[in-house]
């Protein structure tokens, strides 16, 4: 699942994912300020969170 952050109901649907147990995430245009390094790498361990990166690199590991 990719979710693009522009709005600030991403936080809400970010918190609820991650609740709800969904993995690999991938974030993006940019991280959100509240993710500090430390919650990214906790997050990342966890939940397999992850920034986006090239769109084609991002669209084949989704469709793998």
């Amino acid at each position: 699942m990719i979710l693009s952050w522009y709005e600030q109901k991403a936080v809400a649907i970010l918190l609820t994912l991650l609740y709800l147990g969904i993995k690999d995430i991938r974030l993006g245009a940019t991280l959100p300020a509240f993710i500090s390094p430390n919650v990214f790498k906790l997050l990342s361990q966890k939940y397999n969170l992850q920034p986006i990166t090239k769109p084609d690199a991002d669209l084949a590991a989704c469709l793998a």
